[in-house]
């Protein structure tokens, strides 16, 4: 066995049988793909096996947790990421004060735009605790040498004393992913055989119910670090006479440099820089041709495409709640026709008719599987980026809250570890590893995040992931009786009926019927 899968198998078999209610609703869904029991969260997180410490500063031996005051103070890997977040802040309110010059903006009561305290960053009152283990080799597409990525998730919480000494725990709404490399080339198995990406999927799959996992230590070393992802609620507004309710989440990701031995602030992965791409007519003129050349609209049509550095933000800002129509909430509103007041509205950087040629020319050839008019298009241009998935069926921002394991009593909200996106996914996620356990060529393609790409498995039917109640469904088209061929498949099953929500023209959600 790999000492990348004891990272994630580190746990004794006592305690590996052990699931708690909330987790047994998922658990089938998420069986291979997915550690989200609480009980067995809450046993890696107290007996500090997998804090981030321990993770990322192996010299120290640092078995221990460190409250965020001594986190990013003495692990000097982390030492660009408080700065750079401090940056997007200052940005930010700079931004939120001209758009809304009447409204007072800060930290705590009594202000319309309430900010996210950055306090907490340098509280000792405050730690990372251990949320959830994702398995995403189906991201192996992105980098095959690693098979794809192991995500340690925490959510930020924070301790207070009470009057009988004892600490109650709350949690703050802010994300820190460690992502890992699922395997690292380097590695050899017991019998001297370089780790296989077979191997490492197996490992998961034949321990789905989380029963005789393998304990051990384990530190990563550089070749295995791969990035942070950060998640955090930067403000919250309720409905004005300027806007409606309002949330907005700011997401960063840092990158691993081996050679500093440093996480640096790096682009987000498909996040166009939707604003800079169009103010410049050369980027824009780049961007178009890129993405409609036949091989790049493949991929994209599949949710695979990997869209080049030089077109991409370093912060998205996630507006919440968005609905299902087209609005400036969407990262990426004013590049397709039609859209916006002035910009891109005049001069979009997609036309009807450059969408429609290039997909006439990709169904000849047959490469279309999901996007096949110009809403499909706009559609997958949205949720290919990271604010735009994160909008898609989420819970608020985050897609990955995790199961509040810190409470005797959880609120209703936490009881679920994931959004409706994320559970939905784990079928296709699971053909995945089934396809590397096999020795097989995994199809790595996915559906719009809005629907789940089922690939022929039951598993989802009748269920609010796929035509159940809550599910996303298809609309006739306004006036001309006709579906939108990109969603033509998207059903209600018997006895629900496809209703618009909020003024959408194709999407609607799956209701019962009413006479």
């Amino acid at each position: 066995m790999s000492r990348a899968l004891r990272i994630i198998l580190a746990v004794v078999v006592l305690f590996g049988g052990v699931t708690s209610p909330s987790a047994a609703e998922n658990a089938q869904l998420t069986r291979g793909t997915a550690i989200t029991d609480p009980d067995l969260l809450r046993k890696l997180d107290q007996d500090d096996q997998l804090t981030i410490s321990r993770l990322i500063w192996p010299e120290r031996n640092a078995n221990f947790s460190l409250t965020t005051d001594l986190l990013f103070a003495w692990l000097p890997q982390l030492k660009d990421i408080p700065p750079a977040i401090d940056a997007e802040f200052d940005r930010y309110i700079a931004q939120q004060k001209v758009a809304f010059p009447s409204e007072t903006i800060g930290v705590g009561e009594g202000v319309d735009v309430q900010l996210f305290d950055r306090a907490v960053l340098k509280s000792p009152n405050t730690r990372f605790v251990l949320a959830g283990i994702v398995n995403r080799m189906d991201r192996a597409y992105v980098a095959e040498e690693s098979c794809g990525e192991i995500r340690l998730i925490y959510r930020l919480a924070r301790f207070d004393a009470g009057p009988d000494g004892a600490k109650t725990a709350t949690r703050l709404p802010m994300t820190f992913n460690l992502v890992l490399k699922a395997r690292d080339a380097r590695q050899t198995d017991a019998s001297g055989k370089p780790v296989s990406c077979a191997e490492v999927a197996r490992r998961w799959l034949d321990n789905g119910d989380w029963q005789g996992l393998i304990g051990g230590r384990f530190y990563p070393h550089d070749a295995m670090l791969d990035r942070i992802e950060t998640n955090i609620q930067v403000s919250i507004a309720p409905k004005s006479a300027l806007h409606d309710f309002r949330s907005d989440y700011l997401l960063k990701v840092f990158k691993y440099n081996a050679t500093t031995k440093t996480f640096e602030e790096s682009t987000l992965e498909n996040q166009i820089d939707r604003d800079r791409i169009i103010a410049d007519n050369d980027l824009r003129r780049d961007f178009k041709s890129w993405l409609l050349a036949p091989e790049n609209l493949r991929e994209f049509d599949r949710g695979t495409v990997l869209i080049p550095e030089k077109f991409l933000a370093k912060a998205a800002v996630v507006p919440t709640p968005t609905g299902l129509d087209a609005s400036p909430l969407q990262p990426e509103f004013g590049m397709m026709q039609g859209e916006g007041k002035g910009e891109g509205k005049d001069n979009p950087v997609f036309t009807d008719d450059d969408v429609v040629g290039a997909l006439k020319q990709a169904a000849a050839r047959g490469d279309l599987q999901n996007i096949r008019s110009v809403a499909g298009f706009q559609r997958r241009l949205n949720d290919v980026t990271c604010a735009g998935c994160h909008q898609t069926r989420g819970i608020g921002g985050f897609h990955f809250p995790g199961v509040d394991w810190l409470a005797d009593k959880p609120s209703n909200s936490t009881i679920v570890p994931a959004s409706p996106h994320f559970i939905g996914d784990q079928v296709r996620r699971r053909d995945i590893l089934t396809a590397f356990a096999a020795g097989k060529r995994p199809d790595f393609s996915r559906g719009f995040a809005s629907r789940p790409q089922t690939r022929g498995s039951a598993e989802l039917a009748g269920t609010e992931y796929q035509d159940g109640w809550g599910a996303h469904c298809s609309l006739q088209d306004a006036g001309s009786g006709r579906r939108d061929e990109s969603f033509t498949s998207w059903s209600c099953a018997r006895g629900l009926t496809c209703q618009a929500a909020a003024a959408s023209r194709r999407i609607g959600m799956c209701f019962i019927k009413t006479r």
